[in-house]
């Protein structure tokens, strides 16, 4: 028989019966639906992320606690060390030591509750130095932010967001009047205009405090959750990389480089280390969502056995006929591939929809140009797999039709 007679049974076989169909493909779709989201979702955040390290500029590298990070695992422990103390930032700031040094900035951070009168909102708490502003180029949409002298007094002073400030003080004016974070009272001294939160950090959601207050009377540590610095030349960034580590070596008494508890890291090194990262958890999600394809594929067999039982007659009167048990088992065949291929295809229509509308609910919520990215590779990926699915899990209810009888099956109640 023609194939494409084959292909004509086989899709009047699957329109005969099209709710069932449906159902069978629900599987493959919710499946196909969940990897084209994830992988976008991924894709996204790992561009907004690089980013964010690209608009810090090609001189900046930053010191993190923790030993060199050689994967995952070691990224996620960095966030717990303590490693970076008061005699670290002391030696880094003498030029004798780190020469080709612009500035530094000391960051320390936690997210916390923000209390105005019988008002809460739950933000991230950040301590840094005055250069700051100049860094990440931030203007005062009121008042002004703290001084070098504010930050020697550890003075009683904040700068805050405007979400902040509008669920806090809605429509009135914050500056002079006085917040609370844990047991520490602070005077608002100046508002950050709306800026595009990032992923990392959101200005419009946080207080920035001087790292001196917020180091020992908020969070009540003795240690530091980052350096940032700049370097004055490009050119000197590898030498800079060089100082730095000699000089906190030298402040921890270390002498086997395999033994460093910091992490110097330019802009080059955090891209790879957030790429590692993200990919790693995309996959992970990713194969988490592919098992629903697995479940997908076990409902397709069981479908296609009740569908061969149903339809013995029609087998039995097709080979009675002259069909052979190879049209028979390709009848079945391809309608077990036409399900996997369709429910793929509207896999990845459903997918890349979701993933647009999510692209722009996490755009507004997290004040950033969040992009949609349509992971053509995950694409490609589903319909392969999607095909090979209907294949596996195709092939044996078919070979048990093109095995039947044609006087039992005829003879079949």
């Amino acid at each position: 028989m023609k194939i494409t007679n084959t292909i004509k049974i086989s899709l009047a076989g699957l329109r005969a019966n099209k709710l069932r169909s449906a159902l069978t493909m629900l599987g493959i779709v919710i499946g196909i639906t969940s990897i084209i989201l994830v992988v976008s979702i991924g894709n996204g955040a790992q561009n907004l992320i690089l980013g964010e390290i690209q608009s810090m500029g090609s001189r900046t590298l930053t010191i993190d606690p923790g030993k060199p990070s050689s994967g995952f695992s070691d990224s996620m422990m960095s966030f717990f060390q303590q490693s970076l103390k008061d005699k670290d930032l002391d030696a880094l700031k003498k030029k004798s030591n780190v020469p080709h040094l612009s500035s530094i900035i000391p960051l320390v951070f936690t997210q916390d509750n923000i209390i105005y009168e019988n008002e809460s909102y739950s933000g991230t708490i950040l301590g840094s130095s005055e250069k700051i502003t100049d860094f990440y180029k931030i203007n005062m949409a009121s008042g002004y932010f703290f001084s070098e002298d504010d930050v020697k007094a550890k003075a009683d002073v904040a700068v805050i967001g405007s979400k902040i400030k509008e669920d806090l003080f809605g429509m009135s004016d914050p500056l002079g009047k006085k917040i609370r974070i844990k047991n520490k009272t602070l005077k608002i001294i100046g508002v950050l205009p709306e800026k595009g939160g990032g992923f990392s950090f959101n200005y419009n959601k946080a207080v920035m405090v001087p790292y001196t207050t917020a180091k020992d009377y908020i969070l009540g540590q003795k240690h530091y959750n980052e350096f940032i610095i700049e370097v004055d030349d490009e050119k000197y960034i590898t030498q800079t990389v060089d100082d730095i580590k000699i000089t906190l070596r030298n402040s921890h008494n270390i002498t086997d480089p395999e033994k460093d508890d910091f992490n110097v890291q330019t802009q080059k090194d955090l891209m790879k280390t957030v790429g590692t990262v993200t990919s790693v958890l995309t996959l992970f999600l990713a194969m988490v969502a592919a098992i629903s394809l697995l479940v997908g594929g076990v409902g397709i067999m069981n479908v296609m056995f009740i569908s061969v039982t149903e339809r013995t007659k029609e087998i039995g009167l097709r080979k009675a006929l002259g069909a052979t048990n190879g049209d028979i088992l390709s009848q079945f065949l391809y309608e077990a591939v036409f399900l996997t291929l369709s429910g793929g295809l509207m896999g990845i229509l459903f997918g890349a929809g979701l993933s647009y509308i999510a692209a722009i609910a996490l755009s507004g919520s997290m004040s950033s140009t969040w992009q949609f990215t349509f992971p053509m590779s995950a694409a490609m990926s589903g319909i392969i797999t999607s095909a090979i699915i209907g294949i596996v899990f195709g092939i044996y209810p078919a070979y048990q039709a093109s095995k039947k009888n044609p006087i039992e099956a005829l003879r079949y109640e």
